[in-house]
């Protein structure tokens, strides 16, 4: 062999070690960040909260769940309290009610918190507060904290009895089980992510009672319902071993959409919350229901004084609106709104939604029934034309279109499919599992 051909073949030689060590580093790179990747999941998995039905506190606010702090309280339970403060305690006969105020003595000696139980172990009746179905009663401990402001009353109670009173308050009891079974398992992911993240730190609490969490106690525990709760006890809904955000809503169009309807970009981590389309082997499976589709007809000058109103701007006579952007499942994300003193530009479902709501018209819906106009449009799924002197609005669904659709829920298990069946169509590639 020459000279050259001793040359070619250490180049030879050297190129396939270096071929072998270039494989090798992309391997172990692959490796790294497959382990990197997997470490995070295994971290996010530790660090979410056990799912053993802990003692959950939550802060119940005044009528119509307005606000936190309540001027007095007066409580009575029926087969009578005990009442702990500090070192202190007293007890009440059956039914006999207890006031108080913010400057009650027994908090100075309870260091700003006394505690009521039920002696028999059944609920504790607050009749300063009215609920949809009355006079509201709680299970568990009632906890009265002074503040400034006045009382703050906090329920504290196993996760799994404050199922019991979230799940009528959010899907009527009549609904198919299977449905139900989904609310519950929303409900507990929902109940869990603020155990991790409490809204409430200030008093130990977890969440509130209202629509800004999710509604609890304004409904009555119902025998039905906690078939669903009971018969899902401790499941909840994991995306890579993460408690997802459930997220649902009342009807769609036909189609969910995704966070961008919210300004938010999609990332790995959320990437559950996707558009899907709510149809099955027959259609839409809401496509019979009266808020499937649904039509307003309005007057240009009314929209424009509504319109003006909800923007703080004067626009003066709308000529034209235009949505200018839409989202996946067709969903108005920007809309343009031209008027003959001002334009202004308009994003995201609930502000848009906000911008064109009103009472100035009706809203018909597709089975011809008739439901007054409210602060918002019922969704941002819809199109707008100008008549004339009329801005004629089509839409679609009640909502904001983001996760599981309750009325699609409830269709789907007339249909025969169960509750993992629903919650992995609305939650993309979502594992339903029992905790430990």
């Amino acid at each position: 062999m020459g000279t050259d051909e001793k040359i070619s073949e250490r180049h030879l030689t050297w190129g396939g070690k270096g071929k072998r060590l270039k494989y090798g580093l992309i391997i172990l790179v692959v490796v790294l960040l497959s382990g990197g990747f997997a470490f995070a999941v295994w971290r996010a998995a530790w660090d979410e909260p056990a799912i053993d039905n802990p003692d959950f506190r939550v802060v119940i606010k005044t009528n119509e769940f307005a606000e936190v702090f309540h001027p007095a309280m007066e409580v009575s339970a029926a087969g009578g309290m005990t009442i702990s403060f500090g070192e202190e305690s007293l007890e009440t006969a059956a039914g006999e009610k207890e006031k108080f105020s913010p400057d009650d003595s027994r908090f100075e000696e309870g260091e700003g918190k006394i505690r009521i139980t039920a002696k028999d172990g059944g609920e504790i009746t607050l009749h300063n507060i009215q609920r949809a179905y009355g006079t509201p009663s709680y299970a568990g401990v009632i906890e009265l904290r002074a503040a400034e402001d006045g009382l703050v009353v906090i329920n504290e109670l196993p996760l799994e009895a404050y199922l019991r009173k979230v799940v009528p308050s959010e899907m009527p009891c009549y609904y198919e089980l299977e449905a139900l079974k989904a609310q519950a398992i929303c409900a507990r992911n929902f109940a869990y992510q603020h155990v991790k993240e409490p809204g409430y730190p200030e008093y130990e609490a977890n969440l509130d009672d209202s629509t800004r969490y999710q509604v609890y106690g304004n409904c009555q525990e119902d025998a039905f319902v906690n078939q669903a709760v009971e018969g899902t006890k401790n499941q909840v809904m994991r995306y890579w071993g993460k408690l997802v955000t459930t997220l649902y809503f009342s009807t769609s169009c036909g189609y969910t959409t995704g966070l961008e309807a919210w300004g938010t970009e999609e990332d790995e981590a959320s990437r559950y919350l996707k558009s899907v389309a709510v149809k099955g082997e027959d259609g839409d499976y809401e496509a019979e229901l009266p808020w499937y589709k649904w039509k307003i007809q309005i007057p240009v000058e009314t929209l424009s004084s509504q319109v003006s109103e909800n923007m703080e701007t004067d626009l003066g006579t709308i000529q034209d609106i235009e949505i200018t952007k839409t989202g996946d499942g067709g969903i108005a994300l920007q809309v343009r709104i031209t008027g003959d003193k001002d334009t202004v530009m308009v994003e995201t479902e609930n502000k848009i939604r906000k911008a064109l709501g009103g009472t100035g018209a009706e809203v018909v819906r597709q089975d011809g029934s008739i439901e007054p106009g409210t602060a918002l449009l019922p969704s941002a799924f819809f199109t707008i034309e100008k008549d004339r002197e009329t801005f004629v609005i089509n839409g679609g669904g009640f909502g904001h279109g983001i996760g599981m659709s309750q009325n699609g829920a409830n269709e789907m298990a007339k249909k025969g499919k169960n509750c993992s069946e629903i919650l992995t169509l609305f939650f993309h590639k979502v594992k339903v599992e029992t905790g430990e």
